[in-house]
């Protein structure tokens, strides 16, 4: 059983994250601003990087729902456009930035970052299964690497070259992928 605050301690985890970066958060910060007593905080999660990997898994905040339109082409654009409201816009952009940065650096938090994105991508799979069951994608296709490398274009434009997403990038982006280069 978790504590009764919860998502006030998650919430509070993401705010000081996303406002002080990783080295910025204490879990007394925390406390502090979920208004729930350190030792509390202490007895769920030994440590700040296992708060924050609790926070990460558990919060809805960077949560992406897969949409159902009737289209794969449709389907990943909004995928497309949500992963890039998130790194785009606070105070997610701060949190998926700073986290994945502590990441680097704190083998707890890669764990954590593993398992978020394998909860989100398979979450995304439903997109595929109907798309295959419509006759839009092949049975040899990767679901993976297509998540990989729109996820990835997002993250490279966005957030390390620091470039705006038009709004029609989401448009070019998927069509790169399941149309080809050329």
């Amino acid at each position: 059983m978790a504590p009764r605050k919860e998502q006030q301690i998650f919430q509070a985890t993401l705010e000081l994250l996303a406002g002080k970066g990783y080295e910025g958060l204490t879990v007394e910060g925390v406390a502090e601003r979920s208004g729930v007593n350190k030792t509390t905080i202490y007895r769920w999660w030994p440590s700040k990087a296992a708060l924050l990997a609790a926070a990460l898994i558990e919060t809805d905040l960077l949560a992406i729902e897969p949409p159902d339109t009737g289209s794969l082409r449709e389907d990943l654009e909004s995928l497309v456009r949500g992963m890039a409201a998130l790194l785009t816009r606070p105070p997610t952009a701060g949190i998926a930035v700073a986290a994945l940065g502590a990441a680097v650096h704190h083998p707890e938090l890669a764990v954590a970052a593993q398992r978020f994105f394998a909860d989100r991508f398979a979450r995304e799979e439903a997109v595929f299964e109907r798309a295959r069951r419509r006759g839009e994608l092949p049975g040899t296709a990767d679901p993976l690497l297509i998540m990989d490398l729109l996820g990835g274009a997002v993250w490279l434009r966005a957030v390390f070259r620091g470039l705006p997403l038009d709004d029609d990038f989401a448009a070019k982006a998927v069509s790169a992928i399941l149309d080809g280069c050329v």
